[in-house]
């Protein structure tokens, strides 16, 4: 039996397992309640109670995400003498923490001078926040017992992220009692776990580079599959991960929102529950370091066998060869060289290696030009052309192969996305032909799957 809501009175349909569910719902409502002699407003809401709880845990994770936007800073200060003991840079933006801290202090102090506050009546105000401009930012400030945190934000903070830094607060000094004492006593600070509590604390690793596990554990696989946008989501990323070491997340939710028209909300609620799996694992700033060499051959070496084939340059070695192969030739050694070349790009295009093939008909058009060989030149200039046009009829065809094969699946995100790719190199190949029905096909077929989406 479903629950809904109805302008904010619980509604129970009395059906189980019903075949209508949940596409007609809404409109099964209303008959029952006209049937029950209810006069129907077009302004009344119908709302499942499941789909308000989604509703809700979505606005939630997305407060969560829009909150670790927000900062761009984090420092734990000394609460009597204004000192920073932590200072964890969120962003890039460059802060100079030794100057805060004495603009900080002095707002603060004359703040509660100014209210005429005591240690005392300050202490009974529960640690109040102060909210004070730095620069161009916002700074939301709270005291501890023994620390003060400042968060340097870009816009005014919420009412999530006051409840969060309270919790972090109580939870901080807590677990880190001691080491606070010690320094408290002596004056030894140590910052040992402080920073993975904060990251934990605020969800930081959100805006971490991210990656994706080795493999999807296999408890998790049939809920994925049954499940569109994280199997886009994972698709996507994976998309992504083969020219690139890791990815983002605000990235991510961009680009499965061009395929398919999903909020925003949506996305990132798929991303979360991956997260959670730890289906998509955050990467610390080193790992991703260490990883840019090792993977920026590999993609060199990868990029070379998937980049279009008209930008495909001979390499400067190659041209000092052939010039100096063309300095003792003539015009009957120019047309044997060509010959050659060739010949030699055919046999690669019998492997589909077609940019080995454009490099060797480039170089055969580069001694055709040197040697002003008009016929020659006109016959490479059209094995060129051809060659394009065939690379370009395989990534169609890979392309719309696996369009299909989504659709074939029920995945209409990956569906989608393919058959975009599918459409933009259609669209070039009315290049070589001004036949645009392939496109008008394709337009129609991401129009409906959205629309069934």
């Amino acid at each position: 039996m479903a629950t809904f809501i109805i302008n904010g009175l619980k509604f129970d349909c009395g059906l189980s397992n019903c075949s209508k569910a949940p596409k007609l719902c809404k409109e099964c409502i209303i008959n029952k309640l006209e049937k029950m002699g209810f006069e129907i407003s077009p302004e009344m809401q119908i709302t499942s109670v499941d789909e308000k709880r989604l509703q809700v845990e979505r606005d939630k994770i997305w407060q969560i995400f829009l909150d670790v936007l927000n900062i761009k800073h984090i420092i734990l200060m000394d609460i009597e003498s204004g000192i920073a003991l932590l200072n964890y840079p969120v962003s890039a933006v460059d802060i100079e923490v030794e100057l805060l801290s004495g603009f900080i202090q002095a707002n603060i102090t004359f703040s509660e001078s100014s209210k005429g506050l005591s240690e005392d009546s300050v202490s009974a105000l529960e640690h109040p926040f102060y909210e004070l401009q730095y620069k161009k930012f916002n700074m939301l400030l709270k005291n501890g017992d023994y620390i003060r945190i400042v968060l340097i934000l870009d816009h005014k903070s919420s009412g999530h992220m006051k409840n969060l830094v309270s919790h972090f607060l109580q939870e901080f000094e807590i677990q880190f009692k001691e080491q606070l004492a010690i320094y408290k006593n002596s004056g030894a600070f140590s910052s040992k776990s402080m920073a993975e509590f904060i990251i934990r604390s605020f969800n930081i690793n959100l805006v971490f580079p991210m990656t994706l596990a080795y493999a999807i554990p296999p408890e998790y696989l049939e809920e994925i599959n049954n499940d569109p946008v994280q199997n886009a989501i994972i698709n996507l990323a994976r998309d992504t991960l083969s020219s690139k070491s890791f990815f983002y997340i605000n990235t991510l939710i961009d680009k499965v929102k061009k395929i398919a028209n999903i909020q925003a909300k949506v996305i990132l609620q798929g991303i979360y529950k991956l997260l959670n799996k730890d289906i998509i694992v955050p990467m610390q700033l080193e790992t991703v370091i260490s990883n840019l060499e090792v993977r920026q051959e590999a993609n060199q070496k990868r990029a070379m066998k998937i980049k279009p084939i008209s930008s495909i340059i001979i390499s400067d070695d190659d041209i000092t060869k052939l010039e100096k192969q063309m300095e003792d030739l003539n015009e009957v050694g120019a047309k044997k060289l060509i010959k050659n070349l060739i010949k030699r790009g055919k046999t690669a295009e019998k492997s589909s290696t077609f940019d080995i093939t454009q490099k060797e008909y480039n170089k055969a058009l580069i001694v055709a030009k040197k040697f002003k060989l008009k016929d020659e030149i006109n016959k490479i200039s059209s094995l060129l052309f051809e060659t394009e046009k065939k690379a370009k009829q395989v990534e169609l065809d890979f392309a719309l192969e696996a369009a299909e094969n989504a659709e074939k699946n029920k995945d209409s995100i990956n569906a989608i996305y393919y058959y975009q790719k599918a459409l933009k190199l259609h669209e070039g190949f009315l290049i070589y032909s001004g036949d645009d029905s392939g496109v008008k096909k394709l337009r129609k077929k991401i129009l409906k799957l959205r629309e069934e989406m």
